[in-house]
């Protein structure tokens, strides 16, 4: 089974390829909507212990890394912290869009990182537009409240986010993410309100 075949079973992708030295990072995150269902039905879900999805996705990539004979990396559990946000930049299939955040060429502002993968070989970064550059960048004012507007306003947003009139960014996902016309409609809801409830 390669690669690939192995992180669908799990409602994973591969995100892009980082060199690292003589090794390539492969980066993964959800393969949405299908993970949400796969997540949901996992026993980390549903035991009702503390961060299921870091939990959920250090067994399964552990589990895919050794089927795969690499080397696991996860964006949590530090410090120190490996450098996701390095690495996806240097993949040449993310880029920092127009309200700060990462923004890569399939699924737009919606991109998160389960993990990743070290593999010997180095595979070359792939050519690719960043989507901002022809886009008319709904996201830079999509949000509500401005919390875009001179970096990222955190308290701004979370405080609009817990109020009454925050409820469509709660439940829905954030607004400016939402704007994105890149993926736009392949998080549901549902994932959406999860990441948001850990969030605030």
């Amino acid at each position: 089974m390669n690669l690939d075949d192995a992180l669908r079973l799990h409602g994973l992708r591969c995100l892009g390829d980082c060199p690292d030295g003589a090794d390539t990072i492969t980066l993964i995150g959800p393969d949405e909507p299908r993970f949400w269902g796969v997540f949901t039905e996992s026993a980390e879900y549903q035991d009702g212990a503390p961060n299921p999805l870091d939990r959920w996705s250090r067994r399964v990539l552990t589990g895919v890394a050794e089927e795969m004979d690499e080397e696991p990396l996860f964006p949590f559990g530090g410090p120190p912290y490996a450098p996701f946000f390095t690495w996806a930049v240097q993949s040449g299939r993310f880029w920092a869009s127009p309200i700060g955040f990462l923004v890569h060429d399939e699924v737009g502002l919606f991109v998160s990182f389960r993990g990743a993968l070290r593999h010997r070989g180095v595979a070359a970064p792939p050519s690719i537009e960043k989507p901002c550059t022809t886009c008319p960048q709904p996201c830079a004012t999509a949000c509500p409240v401005g919390a875009f507007e001179d970096g990222y306003d955190v308290a701004a947003c979370k405080a609009h986010v817990m109020s009454a009139a925050g409820v469509d960014c709660r439940t829905g996902g954030c607004l400016a993410r939402r704007a994105c016309p890149v993926g736009q409609g392949l998080r549901l809801p549902a994932q959406a309100a999860f990441h948001m409830e850990a969030f605030l």
